[in-house]
Formats: structure tokens, sequence, C-alpha cells
């Protein structure tokens, strides 16, 4: 389990539609991952229909913000994202099942993984796009960025990642 392990998953649950269940984990995200207090810490402030709009306005309907790992393409054209069933089939690998409504390229689904197996690779594969996107989010000065600012600090650069 990689030393970001609590991070990810952490992350992993702020970028998740804020519903009743992520309201009651928020004391628990804030002590267990103190990289993400300053989104954890707007969170709990914030009304939760108020978060709830403000997810969907940040993280629906574009590309713009999206979370989905494979629409962030490379600026290399010879270097497209990476496929959703390379995800789906790295997952089987670790006796992982993708399950639920989001394809298995969400950004949410991809640092769970990373916190469950301590692979990192898939994160590191798509270091640009998540910089791409964290830059996105602190330009549009969403608090969501404050949680890829603390996940893009833990990303190594690509080909310095051992994976298992």
């Amino acid at each position: 389990m990689p030393t970001d392990a609590v991070l990810y998953q952490a992350a992993a649950l702020c970028l998740t539609h804020p519903d009743d269940d992520f309201h009651a984990r928020l004391p628990l995200l804030r002590e267990a991952a103190p990289q993400l207090r300053e989104f954890t810490d707007h969170a709990a402030v914030t009304p939760p229909r108020e978060l709830a709009a403000h997810y969907l306005r940040v993280f629906d309907g574009e590309n713009r913000h999206s979370l989905y790992l494979s629409r962030w393409r490379d600026t290399d054209p010879r270097r497209p994202g990476t496929p959703p069933a390379r995800f789906r089939d790295l997952y089987r690998r670790y006796g992982l099942e993708v399950t639920g409504e989001e394809p298995p390229d969400f950004l949410p689904a991809v640092l769970e993984f990373a916190a469950r197996t301590g692979d990192t690779g898939p994160l590191t594969d798509h270091r640009h796009g998540l910089e791409r996107l964290r830059a996105r989010l602190t330009g549009c000065g969403t608090p969501y960025a404050a949680v890829l600012n603390a996940v893009c600090a833990t990303v190594p650069a690509a080909g310095t990642d051992a994976r298992p």
C-alpha cells in the first residue's frame, strides 16, 4: 500500500458527488487527510444542496473539467489517453471488478484503485491530464482545485513509478 493511500481514498470521496454519506464522513476525511483540509473545511461550512449544485456546475455537462481520464489527451497526438477498457483490464489483474454507473477511468475510481493496490501507474500515466485539470479548476476558482493540488503533489513524473 502506498504511503499516500489514505490521501488517495479521501480524494476519491471528495471528487464524487457529495451526498449525505459524504457529509457524515467529513470529520473523518479532515483528520485522515490533512492535505485536503482546504476543501473539507469549505465543504463543512457549505450547505449540502449548495455544495451538490456546485459539484454539478463544475464537473457535469462539459469536458473542460472532466473527471474521466480517457478524455484527457496528451498534447502529442501519437499518445492518446488510455481507453476505459485498459483501466478495466488493469483492475481485473488485481482481482477488482468495476461496479456502479461510472466508467473505470473515472478519477475517483482510479484514486481508489491506487489506494487499494499501491499501483500509481494510471495516475502517473495521466499526470499531464491531471495537471491540466488542476490548472483549469484553479482558474475557475473552485475549492475542488485543492483536491487536485494534493493529488498532483504525490504523483511522480512519468517514468519514475515502479509498478508492482
